[in-house]
C-alpha cells in the first residue's frame, strides 16, 4: 500500500513538473513572436508608412481636401 502511495505522489510530482516546463515554453514562445513582430516592423516600417500617405494623398486628391491637412 505504501509502494502504491509512493508511486502516485512521484507522478503527481512528475505531472507539477510538466505544467512549469509548459509554461516556460509558451512564454519562450510568446517573446519569439514578439521579437519577430519587431523585427518586421522595424525592417518594413518606412515601406508601410509610405503606402498610406500615397492612399491618404490619392484620397485627398479625389475629394479636393489638402493632403497635409487630411494626412496627418
Amino acid at each position: 500500500m505504501i509502494e502504491y502511495l509512493s508511486i502516485m505522489l512521484n507522478a503527481r510530482r512528475a505531472k507539477l513538473d510538466e505544467r512549469g516546463a509548459s509554461a516556460v515554453e509558451y512564454g519562450l514562445l510568446i517573446a519569439g513572436i514578439a521579437a519577430i513582430i519587431v523585427i518586421v516592423v522595424i525592417a518594413l516600417g518606412g515601406q508601410i508608412k509610405d503606402a498610406f500617405t500615397d492612399t491618404c494623398t490619392a484620397i485627398g486628391s479625389r475629394t479636393g481636401a489638402p493632403a497635409t491637412a487630411s494626412c496627418t
